[in-house]
């Protein structure tokens, strides 16, 4: 077995894909008579600020001659990579053995990638000890991704700790004429949308209804048509045959982690609020210490402290989180929120705030206390001072406290997202199950 790991060919302003540099790839090991046996798409850490937008990795499965196959790839990334930009910088790395017979050194270097910052010189320390063929171009840094891909294929999902049960999803992406890149693209709304209700909840992501896009169609100016992600290779395809668009020049199959929150820092009690850092993704649990506050921009701000006392005490661990515009109708649940509900909540931190990809509602706050109002003549009493409770001063009635009245809630208990407009490739959408508690899937 040979496996091609390849990294970082696309640009943010010229644009590109790697995965269309590894179906080419794919393609040209066919034409020697090899065998392709699967191709991986790895989404790692989507924290790291150098990043194109997916920080997609790919490796290629094969019985291809390793020496074939590593010319092969490098004559493919220097044909098709985006290195006009400064900022894209590829990288390829082959191995010889099978997948799973990767050093333990590899596959801890994968799993790191999904959830942390590697650097340059971490890819190229592990590649000289274990000996595998590498090639990068610019500064090197895709080697990073590509050797992450080379290690990602050993029974358990990238980013899980040992002994989790492998978690992988699919996607089939249909690629344009290459005379068509940076036009727009001609694909029929109506057919997509339809392609998505028949797939649905097998193929998840396609649409967002909520707000009447088509989720699986890029804007970019690159290679891709349109992508099918979901837990079955057959319903993908399917879904994708569905759609009615200009002439889809290429289309391939990848075995890949999204939809899976490999990149989650995840268990209950792991981590505390303490914990979190910029530049890596959490599920943390916590109390709502403030009233969610809706700011300039639309985006939705709240604290969140550790414990389960309501209010903010001097003392308290807190942690800001938000739901930007971009969330879109989240915020509405984000708002719903009051002071003292128990939640778990899941994202990214960035410049000391934790930006929201989904909650869980543990225990919500049913009752508010009041100011009381006077049983003889139905107005709200005063405060009689510090400390003193509350008078009517026309009746002469006080009260020493505060009462407790029902409070009607908007929310209930169990898990809330973003919707997919907003969803990042590697989290996981509620329809797919397993989280603990009721789900309030977004479609």
């Amino acid at each position: 077995m040979t496996v091609v790991g390849i990294d970082d060919t696309d640009s943010r302003e010229f644009g590109m894909c790697t995965t269309y540099v590894a179906t080419r790839v794919a393609e040209r090991l066919r034409q020697t008579s090899a065998t392709v046996e699967r191709l991986l798409l790895i989404r790692l850490n989507p924290a790291v600020e150098y990043k194109t937008r997916g920080n997609a990795a790919l490796a290629i499965h094969t019985d291809c001659d390793p020496d074939v196959a590593f010319d092969i790839a490098r004559e493919e990334l220097e044909a098709n990579a985006e290195t006009a930009d400064d900022g894209t910088n590829p990288g390829l790395v082959v191995v010889d053995h099978e997948p799973a017979a990767a050093p333990d050194s590899v596959r801890e270097f994968a799993r790191a990638a999904v959830r942390e910052h590697l650097e340059i010189a971490d890819a190229e320390r592990i590649l000289e000890r274990v000996g595998y063929r590498h090639w990068g171009a610019g500064n090197g840094r895709g080697r990073i991704g590509a050797l992450a891909a080379v290690g990602s294929w050993d029974g358990v999902g990238p980013g899980a700790e040992a002994g989790r049960t492998a978690d992988w999803t699919y996607e089939y992406i249909s690629y344009r004429e290459p005379d068509r890149w940076g036009t727009p693209r001609t694909v029929d709304h109506e057919s997509v949308f339809e392609a998505a209700d028949a797939g649905y909840p097998d193929v998840w992501d396609t649409v967002d209804r909520g707000e009447d896009e088509t989720v699986c169609v890029p804007h970019t100016p690159g290679p891709i048509l349109h992508g099918i992600r979901g837990d079955d290779p057959d319903a993908v395809r399917a879904v994708a045959d569905r759609i009615e668009s200009e002439p889809v020049a290429d289309a391939q199959l990848f075995v890949t982690n999204q939809g899976t929150d490999a990149h989650l820092r995840t268990g209950t009690g792991t981590n505390t609020l303490e914990d979190v850092q910029d530049g890596h993704t959490y599920r943390v649990d916590g109390t709502v210490g403030s009233d969610p506050e809706t700011r300039r921009g639309g985006h939705v701000f709240f604290t969140l402290i550790e414990g389960e006392t309501e209010g903010e005490g001097e003392g308290d661990t807190q942690l800001e989180c938000a739901a930007f515009e971009p969330t879109k109708r989240f915020r509405d649940r984000v708002r719903a929120l009051r002071a003292g509900d128990r939640i778990t909540v899941c994202g990214e931190s960035a410049r000391g705030t934790l930006k929201l990809e989904k909650f869980a509602v543990r225990e919500l706050v049913t009752t508010e206390r009041v100011t009381p109002v006077c049983e003889d003549c139905g107005r709200t009493m005063e405060s009689a001072g510090r400390n003193q409770g509350y008078r009517c001063r026309d009746c002469e009635t006080s009260a020493a406290e505060r009462d407790e009245v029902p409070l009607e809630r908007d929310l209930d208990t169990g898990w809330y997202e973003v919707p997919p407009c907003a969803r990042r490739h590697i989290a996981k959408p509620l329809v797919r199950g397993g989280f603990d508690g009721p789900v309030h899937p977004e479609r």
